[in-house]
């Protein structure tokens, strides 16, 4: 058996269970207590009722239920879910790296098929609800992390992860944003794979109350390094708008989920995110730019066994089936493997 090592938050001599944080993450997501205990494989009694026995000790709702609207999360729960993402981003590949090396010195090696690819990626939708997928398969594996598109690429350069997530902006001005990737795709045998185009504008309260079509209000950002703040950034450049002219600015969360679910709560009127996790959310979108989504991995990684075999599962209509469930996704129109010169020209 595989040693894991995990993060864990405790409370006085007790504990917050992983499962209540993965619970938690598929309200933000789908916006339905039911469906994301159904994902959690627990049953309803028993998360309902560790639900209210942990909101029995913090003093503070983490769920608020809304008839007709599904399920959302309180502002505590969203600040811990902030936290969990932020300790998960600085010390998850420290992790993998002891985990590697302890299972190294007290396993014998998985075969190769079996073997776990793990990808270190711009938190994104799709590929959350395709390792979903995959998880039941025995061939494929993934064990995805999500963070910071400049954190993934050095990562895969770092060699703590097989595959890197990251996206780029679809317009014709984004050499700007590309060419704060550069220095990354100098990498030895790098290759690219074109996963999905998905819409990127402005996350707001479901009807637009405040009739919002360009930047202003109170505005909830992502973090630094993340490839959505480098492309707010690059609009903001382009616009002539200084990043102390936004109102909240420095309100940062570390998905999209989580920053549709900040508007959804009411503590923020706008956000530059994916058009996917406004409507799981119902809440409204207004388009600003497309962007095109990449998978990066080194020529020799795509090549063995678990690698390839994920790759014909993209090929063989699995993708495709989740794209056409997320709204503001589209599927590219093939999903070769390319050189950093062909993708990026």
């Amino acid at each position: 058996m595989k040693p894991k090592l995990e993060l864990r938050w405790t409370l006085g001599a007790g504990e917050i269970s992983p499962k209540i944080i993965e619970l938690l993450h598929g309200i933000a997501r789908q916006g339905s207590l039911r469906q994301a205990i159904t994902r959690t494989g627990l049953s309803y009694r028993h998360a309902w009722g560790t639900l209210q026995q942990l909101e029995n000790v913090l003093g503070e709702p983490l769920v608020v239920l809304e008839r007709g609207r599904g399920a959302r999360l309180a502002p505590l729960a969203q600040r811990l879910l902030e936290a969990t993402d932020a300790a998960n981003t600085k010390v998850a590949p420290m992790l993998q790296e002891l985990e590697i090396m302890l299972a190294t010195q007290t396993s014998a090696p998985q075969p190769a098929q079996r073997a776990p690819i793990i990808v270190h990626a711009s938190h994104d939708l799709a590929l959350a609800q395709l390792r979903d997928r995959l998880q039941k398969s025995r061939r494929i594996k993934l064990d995805m992390h999500f963070q910071g598109s400049l954190d993934c690429l050095a990562s895969l350069h770092q060699g703590t992860c097989d595959i890197a997530g990251f996206h780029v902006p679809n317009t014709a001005n984004s050499s700007a944003v590309i060419d704060q990737y550069r220095p990354w795709f100098k990498m030895r045998m790098l290759r690219f794979i074109h996963f999905a185009t998905r819409q990127q504008g402005l996350i707001v309260a479901q009807g637009n109350p405040l009739k919002l079509t360009q930047l202003s209000a109170r505005f909830v950002n992502r973090q630094p390094g993340s490839g959505t703040r480098l492309f707010f950034d690059h609009l903001l450049a382009t616009h002539r708008i200084r990043p102390n002219q936004i109102n909240g600015y420095q309100h940062e969360e570390f998905t999209h989920a989580a920053v549709a679910a900040t508007i959804a709560s009411g503590m923020a009127d706008a956000a530059f995110g994916i058009e996917a996790a406004a409507r799981q959310l119902q809440l409204d979108f207004v388009p600003i730019a497309s962007e095109r989504y990449f998978l990066a991995a080194r020529s020799a990684t795509l090549a063995r066994p678990g690698p390839a075999a994920f790759l014909e599962s993209l090929r063989s209509g699995t993708l495709a089936s989740v794209l056409r469930e997320l709204p503001g996704y589209t599927m590219p129109d093939t999903l070769d493997i390319m050189t950093a010169a062909q993708t990026f020209h």
